[in-house]
This record gives C-alpha cells, sequence and structure tokens, in this order.
C-alpha cells in the first residue's frame, strides 16, 4: 500500500482524474459519486473528506468534498493543483442570495469572487487582487446550462470569512450585505475566492457553480440541510457535462 502523500489526502496522483468536482458536504461528495458516477472507489477519507474518482459517461471524474470556508478549501485545492496533477476544479455548492430576482434553487456562476478574507496577502501584491474564474470553464459550463434550459445567473460572489457574526455588530453586518448588494454581487459563499486564487498561482483553472440554497432578502425560501445535500441535482449535471467536455477537447 502506498504511504500517504500528504497529511490530507492518502492517495496518489494517478487516483485523480484531471478535473475534480468538490462540494463542500462529504456527503454531497457520496451522493454525486452513487448517483452520477459510474465504477467508484473511495480514492480518500481522511478527516471523513471523502474523495471517489470514476467514470461519467466514460469520462474519468473525481469529486472530493473541500470543508467549509477558504483555509479548508485552501488546503486540498492547493495539493490537487500542485501535488496530484490535477487540471480543473469545479466547486458544486450552495449560496446565499443577496438579490430580489435571483432564487432559491437558481445557479450562479462565480465569474469573480469578492473577499472580505486575507488569503490574497500571503502573495505578496501591492493592491487589491481581484480573484476571477477560467473563462475556458465558465463558456463551457454555460453553453451545458443553456442546452439543458437551466436558470442560471453569471457575476460576483461573495466569499465570506465569518458565517455568525458578532451579534453586538448585526446592524453593521445587514448594512454590510447591503454595500455588497447594490455593488451587483449576487450571493455569498464561503470559497470561491480562495480556490480562484490558488488556481491562478498554480497555472490551473477553476470554477465554482452554486446553487442558492437561502436568501438573504426573503428567509421563507431557505432550504434544509437535507435538500441542500442531495437534491441540487442540477449544478452536478453542468459540473460533470463540463467534465466531459474538458476531456473531450483532450
Amino acid at each position: 500500500m502506498a504511504l500517504p502523500y500528504t497529511p490530507h489526502i492518502h492517495a496518489q496522483p494517478e487516483d485523480f482524474a484531471r478535473t475534480v468536482l468538490m462540494p463542500g458536504d462529504p456527503l454531497r461528495s457520496k451522493f454525486i459519486a452513487e448517483n452520477f458516477l459510474d465504477d467508484i472507489r473511495l480514492i480518500n477519507n481522511v478527516r471523513g473528506v471523502q474523495g471517489y474518482t470514476g467514470t461519467y459517461k466514460g469520462t474519468p471524474v473525481s469529486v472530493m468534498a473541500s470543508g467549509m470556508g477558504i483555509p479548508s478549501i485552501g488546503i486540498y485545492s492547493y495539493e490537487l493543483f500542485n501535488l496530484f496533477g490535477v487540471d480543473h476544479i469545479i466547486r458544486v455548492g450552495s449560496a446565499g442570495s443577496m438579490q430580489p430576482d435571483i432564487h432559491v434553487r437558481d445557479l450562479v456562476f462565480g465569474m469573480g469572487a469578492c473577499t472580505d478574507s486575507n488569503y490574497a496577502s500571503q502573495f505578496h501584491l501591492a493592491g487589491t487582487y481581484s480573484p476571477i474564474c477560467s473563462y475556458k470553464l465558465l463558456n463551457t459550463a454555460i453553453k451545458i446550462a443553456d442546452s439543458l434550459q437551466m436558470t442560471y445567473h453569471v457575476g460576483n460572489l461573495l466569499s465570506s470569512d465569518p458565517f455568525y457574526r458578532d451579534e453586538e455588530g448585526f446592524p453593521e453586518w445587514l448594512n454590510s450585505t447591503r454595500n455588497w448588494a447594490k455593488m451587483g454581487v449576487m450571493a455569498v459563499e464561503m470559497e470561491a475566492a480562495g480556490l480562484y486564487m490558488n488556481a491562478a498561482r498554480a497555472g490551473k483553472h477553476a470554477l465554482a457553480i452554486c446553487t442558492i440554497s437561502d436568501h438573504l432578502l426573503d428567509p421563507s425560501q431557505n432550504t434544509t440541510a437535507e435538500e441542500r445535500q442531495t437534491s441540487f441535482t442540477d449544478m452536478m449535471k453542468v459540473a460533470l457535462e463540463t467534465a466531459k467536455e474538458l476531456e473531450n477537447e483532450n
């Protein structure tokens, strides 16, 4: 048996496909593998972060969870890009809408990812970095979403570090949300900006496709944890078809 390749991923480079789908939730990783892939094998389960490789319509695809937040996806995406030879990571996650015309269960494609994180400071840049997705992945995914007649939006996401804010600052948090929204930010999530920065640094490709699970303006629309885990299949189909198209290009 091969020794663990890193402290976080007990696998070898050949265990991974060129394209990895990366949900935050390990149970969503398991759901995608069991419901969409053939010939699946569990290639990683360190810390319960389940990773699988199988085939989708004959195309090798891997799916592995990222955990929550930029520090967590920062570790896994760095290792996949730089140590395991992965070329494309497609985040398939959930997000909270900030806009009245973006509804629960709509798809959002993160063309850019604003952030309140300090993650970019490690790159020693004399200015403000703007994390953006891979145009190749975005263009492919949009064509597929159009062909499947799915409802989607393309634009800026907010990758936020805090999920819970200090209660004393709650009114300020609401104002902050409105400020991001007035600049056209579509939705808030917690990972895309870190993923995009790691992809840029490694010269690789990344895209965040999220399903709106909650609505900051209308909480009555919000979904349950179980629904987020198992029912957001449109983004999974788009991501898998994108992976297939990427493989066919080579």
